[in-house]
């Protein structure tokens, strides 16, 4: 970054399957996505602009199959010199001086990881019917076909908490 010109830098990457091998981070291993990377030299100041598209390979909670997870995510991040590495706040990290130079792929995956939704699950439908079929037979549960079968969408019912649940006791009201 030191011997970046006053202004602004584009430079454009293609992060996919051999990339996030390197990586090595156990969220991501798998995709094909197109990051750019916008660097304005201030003077005084680093400002990076990230934008990622594309899509990374996840197992599905439910089937384990690998689904694909579309990415588009944008970010900043502001850089500057000092004595050492440290993190001023969220997005704002000190680099060296005498190093004088960021690697921003552990940035990038990061990025990709953050934006992941917690849980990924195909579509209803889409799920391996095989493992499906399997996790059927070894649910716990009714086994009568007149009980409620069991309903495998993305959505989940929360009940109310009642007043001897321990979390939802006066102890945790304000």
């Amino acid at each position: 970054m030191k011997s970046l010109s006053l202004g602004t830098h584009v430079f454009e990457f293609q992060l996919d399957t051999p990339w996030f091998e390197l990586m090595d981070g156990p969220d991501v291993q798998k995709g094909k996505l197109n990051a750019i990377v916008r660097v304005i030299n201030t003077g005084n100041l680093y400002d990076l602009r990230f934008e990622l598209s594309g899509g990374v390979q996840v197992p599905c909670d439910r089937c384990l199959d690998d689904m694909t997870i579309e990415v588009d995510q944008k970010s900043q991040l502001f850089v500057k010199f000092g004595p050492e590495f440290f993190e001023e706040s969220e997005d704002m990290i000190v680099v060296p001086e005498r190093e004088g130079e960021l690697n921003v792929a552990w940035f990038l995956y990061e990025l990709i990881v953050f934006s992941i939704p917690l849980k990924h699950v195909h579509a209803p439908g889409k799920c391996n019917k095989t493992m499906m079929i399997k996790l059927k037979k070894h649910m716990a549960g009714p086994k009568d076909e007149e009980e409620a079968e069991v309903d495998f969408t993305d959505e989940e019912d929360f009940e109310a908490a009642d007043d001897n649940d321990p979390v939802s006791g006066s102890a945790w009201e304000d």
